[in-house]
């Protein structure tokens, strides 16, 4: 068996949903309309002590119902608590690269409007069809990272394959591989190509119209595997129809109903974190992004949005620096150059 593997150092820790990931390449359009400067008079923060001078509309452009909209929303209920001159207003919008596209034509520096994009824009479309995308990463400034999701690999619980020695061991039998995916080329089907792909094994991606029902696939035995997020899997898993293999990380899994799952990283295979980073767009005031990073550091740092995060979304409280950005981005791009054959033939 022959194993590649990450031709860049992960210094920084690649350090979880519900329907959709933050980011996979999705082209429906929409967009939305720059929100208007200055919030509601009668609105006040952190106890009423002063009005609310801004409000900030968060584009997220994904799924409505999906994991970063619900994320999204919670930590716009929470603003209040945290700021006396900052609203956040989360807004979802069924869409993606074209979204983002029509959000940055809408906006300019120091609108008060913030966007989510992702390595699913930012790495994989820009690298397999970067014609979708009318923007690049200096159309916008970083704000922070809303959270973090570890994909996790399932198996049909038939197959009896409960740890990355029982992969190798099947893989290298000469078993063929099928693996439920979400989309034709997002997140999922990179990390799937990766592992599989460094493997030697013969593979075979299905990929599914939305994450849930390639959670769903393994389970009911359309497929032998599936990657997805581990809020995604749990219900099967504890019913017993599905094994979880390996997660997509540098180490095992610490928190949550799969903590001590392998990580793929500890036997050198590749791996990247899906993430969900918020934007504002370019040239807005240093002060500006200060203060709404602090903000959105201080929500994440609440002790009933971390349990909310861990114990009901499966996800990571995982704040970032630009240059972890980009070493983020610059490692998903590299697994998608290697790999991309094998996802889009």
């Amino acid at each position: 068996m022959k194993k590649r593997f990450l031709s860049m150092s992960l210094a920084c820790a690649m350090t979880i949903g519900l329907l959709a990931g933050c980011g996979n390449g999705a082209t429906s359009s929409g967009g939305g309309s720059s929100a208007s400067s200055g919030g509601d008079a009668s609105s006040t923060g952190g106890g009423g002590a002063s009005a609310i001078s801004n409000s900030w509309k968060v584009t997220c452009p994904w799924a409505p119902s999906g994991v970063a909209a619900m994320v999204s929303q919670k930590a716009a209920t929470l603003s209040p608590t945290y700021s006396d001159s900052i609203s956040l207003v989360a807004e979802a919008i069924a869409g993606d690269a074209a979204t983002v596209n029509t959000w940055v034509l809408d906006t300019e520096a120091n609108d008060p409007e913030l966007v989510f994009v992702g390595e699913g824009l930012l790495s994989i479309t820009s690298t397999i069809d970067p014609s979708k995308m009318q923007f690049t990463e200096d159309d916008f400034v970083f704000v922070e990272n809303l959270y973090s999701s570890i994909f996790v690999l399932s198996a049909d619980a038939e197959l009896n394959i409960n740890t990355l020695d029982d992969l190798e061991a099947y893989v290298d039998a000469g078993n063929s591989v099928s693996v439920a995916v979400n989309g034709a080329v997002g997140s999922e089907a990179f990390l799937a190509a990766a592992l599989f792909g460094s493997m030697d094994a013969d593979l075979k991606l299905v990929p599914y119209q939305s994450a849930a029902e390639a959670a769903q696939a393994v389970a009911r035995g359309e497929t032998q595997f599936a990657v997805s997020h581990q809020s995604q899997i749990l219900e099967n898993y504890q019913q017993g129809g599905v094994t979880v293999v390996c997660a997509f990380d540098e180490k095992a899994i610490e928190n949550g109903p799969f903590a001590g799952v392998e990580g793929v990283g500890e036997k050198g295979y590749p791996y990247f974190r899906n993430r969900c980073f918020i934007m504002a767009r370019a040239g807005t005031d240093e002060a500006a992004v200060t203060e709404l990073k602090e903000l959105y550091d201080a929500i994440l740092a609440d002790e009933e949005m971390v349990s909310w995060l861990q114990d009901t979304m499966l996800l990571e409280v995982d704040p970032m620096t630009q240059e972890d950005v980009d070493a983020h981005v610059e490692n998903v791009k590299n697994i998608v150059n290697e790999y991309k054959d094998i996802v889009v033939g």
